[in-house]
């Protein structure tokens, strides 16, 4: 294959190099072509773009194929921990017991948020959304971890990651206690990361928490296959916000606001909303399939099929087989659950669903679970960005240790020429 490509205009024509990736990925290298020919493309939500260079994840839609640093999501949601996964993500290779235990050492230590910022938590009003909360303590964590991170310095970004992974879970718990009206529990140092996540959340007060396994089991995989998904809105935002050298949190926070839209972090939240509506108009789902199919209905249905999957969801796969277990083993009795598994057996077997590959996705299994596990449906997108917090630390990271320039996309002026008054 040859490794450049050329573009003509006029009678000029100019030659760009191509990009190849590992997987075979090609690219082409444009970053010159503005001074060089005085035009720019036109790429509507960069879908065409490839804003970066990146070793972390990778992803092919057409195959099904999700890997982080070359493991595949299978293998790392079925054989190790989600703390696992982030120091692979973070640092690119799996830990071995002894910086498992380091890290884990440390984060537990570090398990402690100020005084103060509890205060910041009370003034929160009771219908405040759970994400608005959740990225408004995260920036105030600027406030009391003000230095920007050298990313250069390996004990200097490893401190700020400990930092951020020890405390984002009681953030997380705090939130999901202030949603319930329900006083906070502090982090238990006694407990694996995934056990205290569940201990602060879930703990009534004056009772001593019992693990359930089952409940850690479904937790940890869903933040494993939430960690990262490439370069998605809530991590191009922390990547370019991070490119103005705005620091960690600072990035992280703006991911969080990124992945509060519906269409990005909020669609199992949809799922669940959809699923309501279901069941107060009677429950009859095959109604809704049809609704489904006609192209004249505004009626969408939500958790199925993906925007970059066009054959399945390799995370739905995985987290099917989590739900049913919920499900069964935990006994949970639940209208809106018992539609979602209507809906999901009868799409399974529908010739239009099937030929359209339009198969139940990662959001619309994850939250029959956080609804199995009692998390409020405000809350889900919370938990979806507890997930991702690895994959965000990540992404940041590499971008400044590649020293990307900062982002300014360019645009099409479509207004007025010039007017006078």
């Amino acid at each position: 294959m040859n490794d450049k490509i050329k573009i003509s205009l006029g009678n000029e024509s100019h030659e760009f190099p191509l990009v190849k990736g590992t997987e075979n990925e090609v690219g082409i290298d444009i970053k010159d072509l503005r001074s060089r020919t005085g035009l720019i493309t036109f790429d509507p939500g960069y879908k065409n773009t490839g804003s970066c260079l990146s070793d972390i994840t990778y992803l092919d839609g057409e195959k099904g194929i999700l890997r982080y640093r070359g493991y595949s999501i299978d293998d790392l949601a079925n054989n190790v921990t989600f703390l696992e996964v982030a120091y692979l993500l973070i640092w690119g290779e799996l830990p071995n017991e002894k910086e498992l235990s380091n890290v884990s050492n440390e984060i537990q230590e570090s398990s402690s948020i100020d005084k103060d910022l509890e205060c910041i938590l009370k003034s929160f009003p009771s219908k405040a959304h759970p994400m608005g909360i959740l990225c408004s303590l995260t920036s105030a964590l600027i406030a009391f971890n003000p230095s920007s991170v050298d990313v250069s310095s390996k004990e200097k970004m490893f401190r700020a990651t400990i930092e951020l992974m020890a405390k984002f879970p009681i953030l997380v718990s705090w939130v999901h206690r202030k949603v319930n009206g329900l006083p906070i529990n502090k982090s238990n140092s006694k407990l694996s990361y995934t056990e205290n996540l569940a201990q602060m959340m879930f703990k009534s007060s004056g009772d001593n928490y019992q693990s359930n396994p089952i409940i850690i089991n479904a937790l940890d995989k869903l933040l494993i296959l939430h960690a990262d998904h490439e370069q998605n809105c809530s991590t191009s935002t922390v990547r370019i916000v991070g490119s103005s050298r705005a620091g960690m949190y600072a990035s992280i926070s703006a991911g969080i606001s990124a992945l509060w839209g519906p269409l990005h972090g909020g669609a199992n939240q949809a799922v669940i909303e959809m699923l309501e509506k279901i069941k107060a108009d009677g429950g009859n789902t095959k109604k809704y399939l049809e609704k489904a199919k006609d192209k004249e209905d505004a009626f969408r249905l939500m958790g199925f099929g993906h925007r970059v999957y066009k054959n399945f969801d390799p995370r739905a796969k995985i987290i099917k087989k989590t739900a049913d277990e919920v499900l069964t083993k935990l006994g949970i009795n639940d209208p809106v659950l018992d539609i979602a598994k209507g809906l999901e057996e009868e799409a399974l077997n529908d010739p239009y669903f099937i030929e359209r590959k339009l198969y139940p996705n990662v959001d619309f299994y994850s939250c029959i679970i956080y609804r199995a596990l009692g998390i409020p449906t405000e809350m889900f997108t919370v938990m979806f960005a507890l997930g991702r917090v690895p994959g965000w630390i990540a992404q940041w990271k590499e971008m400044r240790l590649n020293k990307e320039p900062i982002g300014r996309p360019r645009q099409i002026y479509k207004g007025y020429n010039s007017r006078s008054l």
